[in-house]
């Protein structure tokens, strides 16, 4: 079992930056696969930014792309989000997410955080 708690959510202005933070618990970050991913009022879940299996990849959406970083800290066993040039269609639920698998399935949730940004 994986626990995984968000935060660093907030209400932002356009062009601002925010960075989202994401404790997991019960594996070390090496034996799994860690994300981000968002969902926006009456939208499906989307993926935002993930590890490679190993760790040394990061994958971005093409929205995000330059803009936001996926970064993690395995002594303290979390990971980041730093969301620079926020814009307000990046308004949405933050989740921060887990898969064991080698083909990424993600099994475990944090609660999400919520990220506001206005024009």
């Amino acid at each position: 079992q994986v626990q995984l708690v968000e935060s660093g959510g907030g209400l932002v202005q356009a062009g601002g930056s925010l960075r989202l933070s994401c404790v997991a618990s019960g594996r070390t970050l090496s034996s799994i696969t860690m994300g981000w991913l968002r969902q926006a009022p009456g939208k499906e879940r989307e993926f935002v930014a993930r590890f490679g299996r190993s760790g040394g990849t990061t994958y971005y959406a093409d929205s995000v792309k330059g803009r936001f970083t996926i970064s993690r800290d395995n002594a303290k066993n979390t990971v980041y989000l730093q969301m620079n040039t926020l814009k307000p269609e990046d308004t949405a639920i933050y989740y921060c997410a887990a898969s064991e698998s080698a083909i990424v399935r993600w099994a475990y949730w944090g609660q999400g955080t919520q990220v506001t940004v206005s024009s």
